[in-house]
């Protein structure tokens, strides 16, 4: 008998995700007999993981076997992939906090977990339980591959390469594939048609091509098209999934760049020091800055899960829509030999030319039975190195800080933060990092936390 797949799915209590993901993997045949091990920490999120994670079983037909499992250790034993999606402390108070406590120094942010000091501290808060994980998995599934698809992805995926190099990881977002759908539906052109090379780090990689292919077989550059339809006020068209953020940023930069990022404007716009500024209400306008956005979304998923979950109660079956995530891809061409190709985050080593040799980069990668192979992309325009590199800056002290212990990299971190430095002075970023790791103390390593006497003062 042919042995079967063991998938691992930590985190399994983000139940949409965990049903987007093994939606795809149960549809691919030769993974449809898979044993995909569940595991979380709330048993209550688990158990409306298990109904649901049953029912597309029934629903495709499959002769897949859910497992569920409060034990980490136990879940990881003998699997072939790890699926890893959480969010550590949640919407509240971890969130809550990330925001609110910038807002008393004046500094507003958008998303806040990749970047800024929101996402420093998400990353010291994220980090830890990562390691943990390889560290299960070196004991009970040494040759598995980690997909990790938590933020602070590029942290995350650095750290774990610093600490635990021989695990085999990659990081996995969908803003390459997302974008390429939302800047086709600008130019009216099926994504289909559309050639594009991509690299950089996560949420700052930039389009190297972005090409129409022609009937002749030739392609044509759609950069022109796209300022042009910018510049002369068509493009972006109205947003199609949130009316509170238009696509205005990343055309601006586009037209200050030559090039397109992959991650939304939003995002960007706390990643730079040119959006969002104190005393600036007019660049907010301009650019439709939705101030707050992510604890907006937080609280819309909340709800809407609510929803979702007593649906997925009572229904016999589930539909079963195809996701745009890499997961059950890569799974596939790793069990099958099939090769495909996706956009992971990776160790950099020697990726991409002018950025640093143990950077987290997000580069085309290969995927086939011999598993995710990065390819080789050289140098980037020297204007996208440098504006990357202000990001890197953030993410390889916040590393070190973590490997070191050394709180003091933390403060560094956030000192050389774009939006951080243009708002606040040195004093006020470090009275602030204080207030963070304070007010995080519960969820944060113990070298890491201040005294209370701290942030009395």
């Amino acid at each position: 008998m042919t042995r079967q797949p063991k998938i691992t799915f930590i985190g399994a209590g983000s139940t949409v995700f965990m049903k987007n993901i093994i939606g795809d993997v149960l549809q691919r045949p030769a993974l449809s007999a898979a044993t995909i091990a569940l595991m979380d920490v709330n048993p209550e999120r688990l158990a409306e993981s298990e109904i649901v994670a049953g029912k597309l079983v029934r629903t495709l037909g499959v002769k897949a076997k859910i497992e569920t499992h409060s034990n980490q250790l136990k879940a990881l034993e003998g699997a072939d992939f790890v699926v890893v999606a959480f969010q550590i402390g949640g919407y509240e108070p971890c969130t809550v906090t990330d925001f609110e406590v910038p807002k008393k120094y004046g500094l507003r942010q958008t998303i806040a977990d990749t970047l800024g000091v929101g996402g420093i501290m998400r990353g010291l808060r994220t980090v830890p339980h990562l390691w943990k994980i390889c560290e299960d998995m070196l004991e009970a599934c040494p040759e598995a591959i980690l997909l990790q698809y938590v933020n602070p992805m590029a942290i995350n995926t650095w750290a774990i390469a610093e600490k635990y190099p021989t695990i085999r990881q990659v990081g996995l977002c969908h803003s390459v594939q997302g974008t390429a759908f939302e800047l086709a539906r600008d130019l009216d052109i099926p994504v289909e048609e559309i050639r594009y090379r991509a690299a950089g780090i996560n949420h700052m990689a930039f389009y190297l091509k972005f090409e129409h292919r022609q009937n002749n077989g030739s392609y044509r550059d759609l950069y022109p098209d796209l300022i042009r339809g910018y510049r002369e006020g068509r493009f972006p068209k109205p947003s199609h999934w949130n009316p509170r953020c238009p696509n205005k940023v990343r055309y601006e930069m586009l037209t200050r760049l030559g090039y397109f990022v992959t991650e939304s404007s939003e995002h960007f716009a706390e990643y730079t020091p040119y959006f969002i500024k104190d005393g600036r209400p007019d660049l907010i306008e301009k650019f439709g800055i939705p101030l707050d956005e992510y604890p907006k979304r937080c609280i819309e998923q909340i709800e809407r899960w609510k929803g979702q979950a007593a649906a997925y109660k009572e229904a016999e079956t589930i539909e079963v829509a195809e996701s745009h995530e890499y997961a059950s891809s890569i799974m596939n061409s790793v069990w099958t030999g099939e090769p495909s190709v996706i956009y992971g985050n990776v160790r950099n080593s020697g990726c991409i030319t002018s950025l640093p040799e143990n950077c987290a980069a997000e580069v085309p990668c290969l995927v086939d039975a011999s598993g995710i192979q990065p390819t080789y992309i050289g140098a980037l325009p020297p204007q996208l190195t440098a504006l990357i590199r202000t990001n890197i800056n953030v993410q390889e002290l916040t590393v070190q800080a973590l490997i070191t212990e050394n709180r003091e990299h933390l403060y560094h971190a956030a000192m050389m933060d774009p939006h951080t430095a243009a708002e606040l002075d040195l004093d006020q970023i470090w009275s602030l990092v204080d207030d963070l790791l304070a007010a995080h103390r519960d969820w944060i390593p113990e070298w890491a936390r201040v005294s209370k006497k701290v942030q009395a003062a």
